[in-house]
Parts: C-alpha cells; sequence; structure tokens
C-alpha cells in the first residue's frame, strides 16, 4: 500500500475539515447536553477525535467524536455512578478493552457486514438528519442537536416532534435557513460563485447567518433571533473557571463493580458503533481505499484513554460528521485532524463568535448532508438487484428510522443471514492464493459459491496485493457470485489496481453471474433466477 502524504490535498482537506467543524460544533454540545454531562466534555471528545483518532486512524474520511448512540448509557451510567469523575474512569477502562480487541483483531467482523445493510444505514441516517433538522429550521430546538433516536428523551417522537413545530416557528430562524440554503445549493453551480469554490459554502452561510441576525437585533426586529436558538457554548471568564473544566478520572473506584460493567458496555457499543461507520466511510470514498479496522480500534481505544483523562465523553467514528467531510470533499484524515484543531482552537480563541451562530444555518447544512445520504437512487438501485438484496437493505432503513442505527443494523444482518442460510448452506468456498512477490503473477481461484461471507478473505487478499504485480481472477468454476463480492472486485479494478499499475485478468465471469467486458461488467443474475433456471431444466430432463 501506498504510504499517505497528509499535506497532498491540503486546500481540499481544510475546506472539509471547516465545514465537518461547524458542523461538529452543536453536535459535541447538544450530546454532551443530553448525556447529563459538562457541555465541554463533549468539546473535549470531539478535540482528541479530531486529532489524536484522526492522526492515528488509517480511515480517509472516517470523523470521530461524541455519539448520539451513546448518550442513553451515560446518562444511565452517570446516574449509576454518582459522579462524572467517577464515570470518567469507566471511559478509561473502555478505552484499554478496545485496545485489546484491536490487538486481538476482533474489528475484522466488520468484513462481515453486507453491503446492502450498510447502504440501508446510510440511507435511514440521511432521513433521520432531514427529519431531525427540520424543527431547528424552524427555529423550534426543544431536541437537542444530534438526536438520532425515534423516541425522543422529551417523550416526543421524530414525527409528533415535526408536528410541535406548527406552534413554534420563529420568522427570523426560518429566513435565516432558506437564505442558508440558496447560498449552500448555487455555491457550485452560479459561474460567478464558482471562482470562489476554495471558500467553502458553508462558512458563507454561517457568515451570512450571524450578520443577518445581528442586523436583526441591531435594527430592533421581530425577526431576532434569541439565546436559545444560537450555539451555547459555556465561555470561562477566568483561569480557576477554566481549570474547573479538566475533570480527572476517580481511580480510587477501581473497585467499584458497576464501573467495569458500564466500561464493558461502552467499550461493546462504541466499537460496533465504529465498525459500521468505517465501513460506512469506506463505501463513501470515492478511490474506494480500504480501512483497517483493527488499527481503528487501537486508534479509538487510545482515543477514550486521552478523553476520559481529560474530562471527555466517550466516543466513536461518527456517521454524521464522516458523511459531511465526504460530501464536502475531504481527500485524507487532515480533514479530520483540522476539524479537531479548529475545534481547540475556536473554542479557546473565540468562543463568543461561536455563540453567535444560528442553529438553523447549521440545520441547513446538515439538511442538504441528509438529502446526499437519503438520495432516492440507492432505493431504485436496490430494488433492481432483486428482494435478496432489497429487502435487507428496506429493513434495515425502516429500523434505523423507527428505532436506532444498532437495531436497525442488527435487523438487517439477521434478515441477511436468513436468506444466506436459505440459499447458501450447503454451499462449500474454497480460495486460493500463491507466494508472490513484486512482478509476479498472482493466481486468485473463486469457489463453485461465493457468497457475502468470503468477502473479508477476498478482500483482505486484494488489499495486500504489491504495486506493478498482475492478478489473474478465475471465476470458471463458480455458479454463484454475491454481489458484495462482485461489487468488490469492480471497485479494486476501477480504482486501486489502476492508481498502482495492478494488471487485472478477470477469467470465467460468465452471464450467469457477472461478464467481463470492454467496460468492465455487464448485469448481474441473482441466485434465486439462477436457481429457478436450474430447477426448470431439471424439470425438462425428468420429462
Amino acid at each position: 500500500m501506498k504510504k499517505i502524504n497528509l499535506f497532498a490535498n491540503l486546500k481540499s482537506d481544510f475546506a472539509s475539515g471547516l465545514v465537518v467543524f461547524l458542523v461538529a460544533l452543536p453536535l459535541c454540545l447538544g450530546i454532551a447536553l443530553a448525556s447529563g454531562a459538562p457541555l465541554f466534555s463533549g468539546i473535549i471528545a470531539g478535540v482528541v477525535g479530531g486529532i489524536v483518532v484522526g492522526y492515528l486512524s488509517q480511515s480517509h474520511l472516517s470523523v470521530s467524536g461524541p455519539a448520539a448512540g451513546l448518550t442513553a448509557i451515560v446518562l444511565t451510567a452517570i446516574s449509576d455512578l454518582g459522579a462524572f469523575n467517577i464515570f470518567l474512569l469507566a471511559v478509561l477502562i473502555a478505552g484499554f478493552i478496545q485496545l485489546v480487541l484491536g490487538f486481538i483483531k476482533a474489528g475484522s467482523i466488520s468484513n462481515y457486514f453486507p453491503t446492502n445493510v450498510i447502504e440501508g444505514m446510510l440511507a435511514g441516517i440521511g432521513v433521520i438528519i432531514i427529519l431531525k433538522q427540520i424543527p431547528h429550521a424552524f427555529g423550534y430546538d426543544k431536541d437537542y442537536e444530534g438526536d438520532e433516536s425515534f423516541v425522543q428523551p422529551d417523550g416526543q417522537n421524530t414525527f409528533t416532534e415535526i408536528f410541535s413545530v406548527l406552534d413554534h416557528i420563529q420568522l427570523g430562524a426560518l429566513l435565516i435557513t432558506l437564505v442558508s440554503l440558496a447560498i449552500l445549493i448555487s455555491w457550485n453551480k452560479v459561474k460567478f460563485l464558482k471562482k470562489l469554490k476554495l471558500v467553502p459554502a458553508a462558512l458563507v452561510a454561517v457568515i451570512v447567518g450571524i450578520l443577518l441576525n445581528e442586523f436583526f437585533i441591531q435594527s430592533g426586529s421581530n425577526l431576532a433571533i434569541t439565546k436559545e436558538h444560537l450555539v451555547s457554548l459555556p465561555v470561562p471568564t477566568s483561569l480557576a473557571e477554566f481549570k474547573e473544566i479538566l475533570i480527572f478520572p476517580d481511580f480510587t473506584a477501581i473497585t467499584n463493580s458497576k464501573v467495569w460493567v458500564v466500561a464493558v458496555t461502552i467499550a461493546v457499543v462504541a466499537s460496533i458503533e465504529t465498525l459500521l461507520c468505517i465501513e460506512a466511510a469506506d463505501r463513501m470514498d470515492k478511490l474506494k481505499r480500504y480501512t483497517d479496522t483493527n488499527v481503528e480500534l487501537k486508534a479509538q481505544g487510545l482515543g477514550n484513554i486521552i478523553s476520559s483523562l481529560l474530562g471527555g465523553l466517550p466516543m466513536t467514528s461518527v456517521v454524521v460528521r464522516t458523511s459531511a467531510n465526504a460530501a464536502a470533499g475531504a481527500k485524507s484524515k487532515m480533514s479530520a485532524i483540522i476539524h479537531g484543531v479548529l475545534l481547540l482552537v475556536s473554542v479557546l480563541a473565540i468562543p463568543f463568535i461561536l455563540n453567535k451562530i444560528p442553529l438553523a444555518t447549521l440545520a441547513a447544512v446538515l439538511l442538504l448532508v441528509g438529502y446526499k445520504l437519503a438520495n432516492p437512487k440507492t432505493i431504485k438501485h436496490f430494488w433492481e438487484k432483486g428482494k435478496y438484496q432489497f429487502i435487507p437493505f428496506i429493513a434495515t432503513f425502516v429500523g434505523v428510522v423507527f428505532t436506532d442505527l444498532l437495531k436497525g443494523v442488527a435487523l438487517g444482518i439477521v434478515i441477511s443471514i436468513i436468506f444466506v442460510l436459505k440459499g447458501n448452506l450447503k454451499r462449500a468456498y474454497s480460495f486460493r492464493k500463491e507466494e508472490y512477490a513484486d512482478g509476479d503473477v498472482i493466481h486468485i481461484d473463486l469457489a463453485q459459491e461465493v457468497s457475502f461471507l468470503n468477502k473479508a478473505a477476498i478482500k483482505s487478499t486484494l488489499n495486500d496485493l504489491p504495486e506493478n504485480s498482475k492478478v489473474i481472477i478465475n471465476a470458471t468454476d463458480t455458479v454463484y457470485i454475491a454481489h458484495d463480492v462482485l461489487d468488490l472486485i469492480k471497485e479494486f479494478k476501477t480504482t486501486r489496481a489502476k492508481e498502482e499499475n495492478i494488471k487485472v485478468k478477470l477469467v470465467g465471469f460468465k452471464k450467469a453471474y457477472q461478464l467481463e467486458n470492454s467496460e468492465g461488467f455487464k448485469k448481474t443474475v441473482t441466485v434465486e433466477q439462477k436457481y429457478d433456471a436450474m430447477k426448470r431444466k431439471m424439470v425438462d430432463l425428468e420429462k
């Protein structure tokens, strides 16, 4: 694998890092508020997630920080343990557990997440972002920024919250949302604005939103947005107050069994969410680069250790920030690092300016992020792939929207496993690879039946291929290849193979499952269609 120069794409990475910073700031504060923790604990987790985890991670697009999926766990844990500093000890232990998981290669489990489930998760998150940001866009900010659960802490749910907006419309916030959306949509489409493409549209929208609201305030207009509808970052007025921000773990509670239970819970949930997000980030990467998930678990573990020692919340890789990063055009992990640096510097240097940002402007940014994730073309794409691909996709999508991320993904994976067991229970799988060095010809022979469960081995082998080599992928004896594996081979052939001068020859990819042509690939026939054809042939022979 080629080494990445972090400064190779500094212009695009700085612009995307700035966008992620603007998105992450209210999310860090909102999640801390919902978790019953000090507000600065969310900022600390965001800074460590950006700088430390961003640097240690091998993911090019993933952004880490405090996660909405942990809020219920954190809120309950702080209450049960009785003190925030005791809770920080649990986070510290959870970080060490994640380190162990990384060393025993537990991250490899992510290779078994089906693509349709990951895509269903992303589409579901996209819809959640849109639905959750509609109230903020109208100036109704009762629910905290970053909430992703269908049932909200205030007793409302996603849909009843939207209906409540009708009684709480803030015209100034609505106007700023519309102006922000106009800027965001037109920035890369209007000719004379394209010349300013180095300036992120989100930054322009934020500046315009601040100036508009300042104009409303100075003119005495009833459109002025009040303090509760702006970013609310606590500002220390003295060194003593600043020192109080840093809370340290209480090591005297190390023998408390409840601390260990909380630690294991956080480690498991945070690791699963991280692995899901890493798979999603790799799917969003236009260059189709693969992330070593075991390294990611180690990075997350170190991040949680450092965050806990500084008084920060536990963190995971987060889908919302990662998708905002990808949509903003990030090229490398430098974007995540920049977002962490910006969080740190701005909170210390310009907190008064940050507290003038309307939540309505940030809602506009997130609305576009949500639309890109929940693009209707994705639903059509999986519909055309047949029921064995569409049903797990749509089940995950619905589950994520109406429950939460983990439950929705679990539902999709269970359905995928049922389908695989139904049609693939008796299939054998064999995989052969020869020892190789630079310049050798590598032979990869696919078995008769290749399901998504075999994706891990194939993905690992393709990822380890040296530059300037030649590889022959032989499917002569193959009857069935899962869509996930076909997509993996196609993406490898059209992206990384070209970049690293790897010559790829596909042999035996028949029409029955995927035929190579001058453009790469043709139409796929699903396994159920293949088996139906075989049954018809057997009936004809019996006659």
